[in-house]
């Protein structure tokens, strides 16, 4: 019979734990389907890591591991992959906001044929006015650097085995889930879903993490920026050739004045423009010397009892 994994990545989720493993084992063994559940845990600074351990002890199919630090959602998504062995596998939030009743319809889309079902929001459901905000401008500027729509689209996924294999066999350091499913172009069905309201705990995205989650995930997936420091200089130089035409042609009519706000503008224009293309370039030599050197993604400190300690090894290479 075919297994199910599914992987919630968790930061400081200590009260959802409990809730979203008695959920999920509900759903799943009502719709007969066999499954595993592996909890990640990103470096949180509650009790998470022991609520997956009691929840591991209490079930032998939930298994779970934690990371020596804080590594971010992306390591946490790609180390449950790598810890998962279904022959599918769904990565869902660990808050159930991404909803449980979805998962029948994923699985059956996967029996029929499907090697990715990707979770659809019809909407973002009940949220603050500033994170509305700042996750439509995030989605934003991800939809049109990588030219998909990230409006709709989730983390909420499920994967076929062989598309889990081509994502771990990636070289890269630098990884975007969510584009990179629509990167690798297998067959793909949708489910579409209503965000679900959160029962504990709050969202651990701000303004300014998403602003730095959409900055790193650009740069690592697009090199749409680094063209836009060609079209920022082609505007340079024509402004500065129509001050030129300007000055010029008032300089034969005898008509020019004497003074340095013309100048001081031009600089300041060019000037910014140069500031603000060497800031981007900066960001993608940072890019290039991470990958350079080589750092795992992640580092696992910590597993459950029921995980096997050769397969803990290849995780931590």
């Amino acid at each position: 019979m075919a297994l199910l994994s599914i992987v919630l990545p968790a930061y400081n989720e200590e009260q959802n734990i409990s809730n979203t493993a008695r959920v999920l084992s509900g759903i799943l063994t009502e719709n007969q389907i066999e499954y595993e559940l592996v909890f990640i845990s990103d470096g949180s600074r509650d009790g998470t890591f022991e609520e997956i351990r009691k929840e591991a002890e209490r079930d032998p199919r939930i298994k779970g591991a934690e990371f020596s630090r804080n590594f971010g959602k992306e390591a946490g998504i790609f180390a449950g992959l790598a810890m998962a062995s279904g022959d599918a596998v769904i990565v869902m939030d660990c808050d159930l906001q991404h909803p449980p009743g979805a998962i029948p319809e994923m699985w059956k889309k996967w029996k029929e044929g499907a090697e990715i079902v990707e979770g659809i929001k019809k909407s973002r459901g009940k949220e603050s006015l500033g994170h509305k905000l700042s996750a439509g401008l995030f989605y934003k500027i991800m939809s049109r650097l990588i030219k998909m729509d990230m409006n709709a689209s989730s983390d909420f996924k499920l994967l076929d085995r062989k598309v889990v294999d081509v994502l771990l066999g990636l070289p890269e350091r630098n990884t975007f889930f969510r584009a990179l499913t629509f990167w690798s172009g297998f067959r793909t069905e949708t489910v579409s879903y209503e965000v679900q309201e959160r029962q504990y705990g709050e969202s651990k995205w701000s303004f300014f993490s998403l602003m730095k989650y959409a900055v790193a995930n650009a740069t690592s997936f697009s090199t749409l920026p680094l063209q836009l420091v060609t079209v920022m200089g082609m505007i340079s130089i024509l402004f500065s050739i129509i001050l030129a035409v300007q000055t010029l042609v008032k300089y034969l009519m005898g008509t020019a004045v004497e003074g340095f706000t013309t100048v001081i503008l031009l600089i300041l224009i060019i000037g910014g423009f140069l500031m603000l293309s060497l800031g981007i370039i900066g960001h993608y030599i940072a890019r290039i010397y991470e990958e350079v050197k080589g750092r795992p993604k992640y580092i696992i400190s910590k597993v459950t009892d029921n995980v096997q300690g050769s397969v803990l090894g290849a995780w931590k290479r």
